[in-house]
């Protein structure tokens, strides 16, 4: 396979042939974004795996790790920062505590509610994390050149922008 043609291509071809009816353009847009996902996902996972993490156990990590010192968070903060429901954020927190990387401690602000914190240990695995993150992606976006990665991102965040 060259660089010219890749694997939706063919697909589109398919298409093309058996419906030519149809304007089958914004298919390989969106396949090519799906296989990228796909395989992106895929190395970005690698990488948290080796240090014994998940994406979803990184990403609350990560966002208690960007909230500052503290380090603190309430579990409402903590969702608002992630596209998953309450039970699932929950469970994600509960999976951290077991693994004595955060602690719920009681909010000194309103005592009816709990405080999500980064203990010692999760903020050095989360250190290492988002270190060996950082690496992981800069070698998935190498084959393309530095202006080629602000095109793209800038076409992305276009996209993105009509979708909230």
């Amino acid at each position: 396979m060259n660089m010219e043609n890749d694997h939706v291509d063919r697909i589109l071809a398919q298409w093309r042939r058996e419906r030519p009816d149809l304007d089958v353009g914004p298919m390989g847009l969106l396949g090519r974004l799906a296989r990228l996902t796909t395989y992106l996902g895929r190395e970005v996972e690698k990488t948290f795996l080796e240090l014994g993490l998940s994406s979803a156990s990184f990403d609350v990590l990560a966002a208690l790790r960007r909230s500052g010192k503290p380090y603190r968070l309430s579990p409402g903060d903590l969702l608002a920062t992630m596209m998953i429901t309450s039970g699932t954020m929950t469970n994600r927190i509960d999976q951290l505590e077991k693994a004595g990387l955060v602690e719920r401690l009681t909010n000194p602000e309103d005592r009816r509610s709990v405080l999500i914190a980064l203990k010692p240990e999760g903020l050095d695995l989360v250190e290492r994390a988002v270190t060996a993150h950082v690496a992981n992606q800069h070698r998935l976006t190498a084959l393309l050149e530095p202006e080629e990665q602000a095109a793209l991102d800038r076409l992305l965040r276009k996209y993105l922008v009509q979708f909230g």
